[in-house]
């Protein structure tokens, strides 16, 4: 084989691999690195989870690149309420946010003393055993856990760091036709629907969805180094790959 053929094969080889990437990026899977605290504790800083695209149906900001190829969302399915999910914050409709899809289109969403109010009717919030955790910033916190149950018994877990937070008692907020409201599990540490989109995120448009978040494939606490590898293994929180991240 001459040399030119050898470097078109070559070529061609690497640019199938991209394609086939790229189809396997935009159709199906992509994986997200978890860079805040808000949505502890379900999902910690360090966490790499891994986004199923097809659940929702596909808008251009599930392509790569975010093309304006076209508008709306094509093979759509509804969003359900309590899923983990991942769109464009509205604000600039590039950066990638997760949440917790709380409100549906129609729906009335409130704050009342820490309480979620959904449709004038408490969301039953149970107090179970704390959680201890290494933040970012290596010191250890201490944070308090509940239990909330959804209207249709779907159960998580949420933490609340202080009563009377800022958005503790806010709403009603009366989620539009073709939107959806999404909170922080972390209550008292998110920007989200509870704040309007030029600080927080307001409500979210059905087309700025990007996918589902499935499951968590490995974590990294932060503690290691990566110029030494030997810090690699004690860096990684073992107990938390493979963890789902849907509720039933």
């Amino acid at each position: 084989m001459s040399f030119w053929a050898t470097v078109w094969d070559n070529v061609r080889s690497i640019g199938s691999g991209l394609a086939v990437a790229f189809v396997i990026n935009t159709t199906a899977v992509a994986s997200y690195y978890i860079p805040s605290e808000s949505m502890v504790p379900n999902l910690l800083v360090g966490d790499r989870l891994f986004v199923s695209k097809w659940p929702y149906g596909y808008s251009h900001y599930s392509v790569i690149g975010n093309p304006p190829l076209f508008s709306g969302r094509i093979f759509e399915h509804p969003i359900r309420r309590g899923d983990i999910a991942v769109f464009k914050t509205p604000h600039d409709n590039k950066t990638d946010l997760i949440k917790r899809i709380i409100g549906l289109p129609g729906d009335t969403i409130e704050m009342r003393q820490g309480v979620l109010v959904i449709n004038g009717m408490d969301v039953p919030k149970e107090r179970i055993d704390d959680l201890t955790y290494r933040a970012p910033d290596g010191e250890m916190h201490t944070v308090r856990r509940f239990r909330e149950t959804l209207p249709g018994g779907k159960t998580y877990i949420t933490v609340d760091l202080q009563d009377e937070g800022q958005a503790d008692n806010v709403g009603p907020f009366n989620v539009p036709e073709g939107h959806y409201f999404a909170m922080g599990d972390n209550r008292d540490n998110s920007l989200d629907s509870r704040w309007p989109s030029s600080i927080g995120v307001g409500f979210v448009p059905a087309e700025n969805f990007v996918g589902r978040a499935e499951f968590i494939a490995w974590s990294l606490s932060g503690e290691g180094e990566w110029l030494n590898p030997a810090t690699w293994l004690h860096a990684l929180r073992g107990e938390r790959s493979f963890t789902s991240l849907r509720i039933h």
